[in-house]
């Protein structure tokens, strides 16, 4: 499996299940687990995008520990899909304007706990490797997404 092959069976089973987990670690090194609603964006194929409110403690951790995990699932478990990347929090007008138009549909949940439509920020996962985990079979295979040189 390659980096196309990897990306898009990301983009397949996002497709499918609308969310994924994402493991940080707080300012202590506890790990914290919560459910997101990432995205794959056409032409950014080596990260992973999602958006939180800026005064949510995810925000603080990643200020701490940048590098992450997402975990990402067929409904049924057939497939699994473990993502580690760093994460940048971005406050940019352009880039969240794209991310929203990518997920703001599947964001329902996001919308309730957070109203106002203008306090976000994007959380942009920098791809370094992807782990895919077919359980029923035990096979796995990582791609990694660092560059050759």
């Amino acid at each position: 499996m390659d980096r196309l092959q990897i990306v898009n069976t990301i983009s397949r089973i996002l497709d499918e299940a609308k969310t994924a987990v994402l493991g940080t670690l707080d300012e202590t090194g506890r790990p914290h687990m919560r459910w997101m609603t990432p995205a794959l964006v056409r032409g950014r194929p080596s990260a992973l995008y999602a958006v939180t409110s800026p005064k949510f403690g995810k925000v603080l951790e990643l200020a701490a520990h940048p590098r992450v995990q997402w975990l990402i699932q067929t409904p049924s478990l057939t497939e699994v899909v473990a993502v580690n990347g760093t994460i940048n929090v971005l406050d940019n007008p352009a880039v969240k304007s794209e991310i929203l138009e990518a997920i703001g549909s599947r964001l329902r949940v996001f919308w309730k706990i957070n109203p106002e439509s203008s306090d976000l920020v994007v959380l942009e996962t920098v791809i370094e490797e992807a782990t895919y985990f077919l359980p029923m079979r035990g096979t796995r295979e990582t791609v990694s997404f660092a560059q050759e040189s």
